[in-house]
């Protein structure tokens, strides 16, 4: 953590960004700490359990706040995701559904590494029938500088076996989480 104070402070001065002062002599200590938070996911341990009830119906977390940083500039971007699975053997905590969105989010990203990322990591944990992830998220990065759209939101989406390939589950899963089936 020292090092990454030090690097802060002279990040800070060579943009001519004082810190002597009473109220800014903190702030390299408070954004080298600030960086370190996001970039550090909670552990956990993966919680499933058998399907004995043989459950096939969709099991859908929606509005997971997202929380991450643009690894183009790291700036943050936040929004919300929609995570489900059509369980086959095995289904997940739910909580866990959660946990493994701020795993991958806990890094500098791009919104379609991460929506996917989500989604390959549930299918190879728990090779359900499908699995469906819909990330929105607004990119401080876009509203902020550059071109400043703000209010601007960014939709990904990552949909695989028969949450993409059966017209029905898929429109189902697009329409649990608010986004209309596109045909």
């Amino acid at each position: 953590m020292a090092a990454a104070e030090g690097a802060a402070r002279q990040f800070l001065h060579a943009l001519g960004v004082p810190t002597e002062s009473e109220s800014m002599r903190g702030t390299p200590g408070r954004m080298a700490r600030a960086y370190a938070e996001l970039f550090s996911p909670r552990p956990f341990d993966l919680t499933t359990f058998p399907n004995d009830e043989g459950y096939d119906e969709l099991v859908l977390a929606r509005s997971i706040p997202v929380r991450s940083v643009c690894e183009h500039h790291l700036l943050p971007f936040v929004g919300t995701a929609h995570v489900g699975y059509l369980p086959a053997d095995r289904i997940l905590g739910l909580s866990k559904l959660a946990r493994v969105v701020e795993h991958f989010a806990c890094r500098p990203q791009v919104q379609e590494r991460l929506t996917k990322q989500i989604a390959d990591w549930l299918q190879a944990q728990l090779a359900p029938k499908g699995v469906g992830v819909v990330i929105e998220a607004e990119h401080t990065c876009m509203t902020l500088r550059g071109v400043q759209a703000t209010g601007s939101t960014t939709v990904t989406s990552s949909l695989q076996g028969l949450l993409r390939h059966d017209p029905r589950s898929r429109g189902e899963f697009l329409a649990l989480t608010g986004r209309a089936a596109v045909s």
